[in-house]
């Protein structure tokens, strides 16, 4: 999946326009990628097209812990949506990551962040 396809399909889950969709994407993948180890991080950005791949390059000296609610409190500030349609954009993106990717790197990815994360999924 490329880019375009990418955010098209965030488009489409969130009812937001594809320019949105692009910044929430960006801003959930940055964001995400800051949860997990630095090699994780590289795994998945082998699979993915480099815009979306720069949007997780792993900058930082160890993963960050935080929950859901930081998650989504993040990427609000960064959007400036709401917290319901935040957590609308999270799983969308989410989603539409685990179609981009091949299924046995995105669980292994998912297997990094915390349970609330992946429930979002379900």
């Amino acid at each position: 999946m490329d880019a375009r396809a990418f955010y098209l399909r965030v488009a489409e889950r969130t009812m937001l326009s594809k320019e949105e969709a692009a910044d929430l994407t960006r801003a959930v993948l940055e964001t995400v990628a800051r949860r997990v180890s630095a090699g994780e991080v590289r795994d998945l950005a082998r699979q993915l097209p480099e815009p979306l791949a720069e949007a997780i390059r792993w900058n930082g000296k160890g993963p960050e812990r935080f929950n859901l609610v930081e998650l989504i409190r993040r990427v609000s500030r960064r959007t400036g949506l709401n917290e319901t349609e935040t957590t609308a954009g999270v799983r969308a993106v989410l989603l539409t990551l685990r179609e981009a990717v091949d299924p046995k790197e995105f669980n292994d990815f998912m297997s990094h962040l915390p349970a609330e994360f992946v429930r979002l999924l379900e």
